[in-house]
């Protein structure tokens, strides 16, 4: 695991958006990041389920997050920005962003990808990061110190047999965190991605049915790594890829 004391963490009086808040990792990181002082802003397209995450919140006593129901397959650039400048004036900044919510689509040899799964695939997991991305950091310019997180994973710089839309926008990804981190790196936002390893989700047990869940760290044990690049501690760390495990 990353090694990263939690509790030396203060997000106290950050804003943080979590795209995918409403379960698995996403979920993890929210309920996190709120017991360490931030107001998180839930985002996701399962209102029920950025819900029963807000209640979590709530009922720990932490503070007050936000509930912003969007599903990433439908919106528009405009709802971006529209989202965004919403942030900015209800909260006058924005600390922080993890963009987390990804498809998998379908595992299949390369000849026989189909084009539907694959503009799925590409438009949650490329387009609608790029089109988050483009319209947050404006707000996330008016922080002191901002972070800007990505999600990528193993396959992002590896690709592998039968994984073709999923393992090509993580490359995807990588790319453009690495072209936000060059032409900001000389301002107060940083901007890296994570690779969060063998992790206990439903997205994991799609890809592998067969594995011992058991045996996967959970949600919660990848968190220091979440939790070290929100917090100051890491603002000189930048255009990175970082193993949670």
């Amino acid at each position: 695991m990353f090694d990263y004391d939690i509790n030396s963490a203060n997000l106290k009086d950050k804003t943080i958006l979590v795209v995918g808040a409403g379960a698995g990792i996403g979920k993890a990181a929210a309920l996190t990041y709120a017991k360490l002082g931030a107001t998180v802003i839930l985002l996701g397209k399962t209102v029920k389920k950025l819900e029963a995450v807000y209640d979590e919140i709530i009922a720990l006593g932490y503070p007050e997050p936000a509930i912003i129901p969007l599903d990433l397959k439908g919106a528009t650039k405009q709802n971006y920005i529209d989202m965004s400048a919403t942030i900015a004036q209800q909260f006058g900044k924005l600390d922080g962003a993890l963009l987390n919510a990804s498809m998998l689509g379908e595992l299949s040899p390369f000849t026989q990808i189909h084009e539907q799964i694959y503009d799925d695939v590409m438009n949650v997991n490329v387009k609608a990061q790029f089109l988050l991305a483009q319209a947050l950091i404006p707000s996330l310019l008016l922080a002191e110190n901002a972070s800007l997180i990505f999600t990528s994973s193993g396959v992002g710089n590896q690709g592998r047999a039968y994984w073709g839309p999923y393992s090509m926008s993580k490359f995807a990804t990588e790319g453009m965190m690495q072209i936000i981190a060059d032409e900001y790196e000389s301002s107060n936002l940083r901007t890296n991605a994570i690779n969060p390893g063998a992790t206990r989700t439903a997205m994991r047990a799609s890809a592998y049915p067969a594995e011992d869940k058991e045996k996967l760290a959970t949600a919660e044990e990848i968190m220091p790594l979440y939790v070290y690049l929100m917090s100051d501690d890491s603002k000189e760390t930048n255009g990175q890829v970082l193993k949670a495990q």
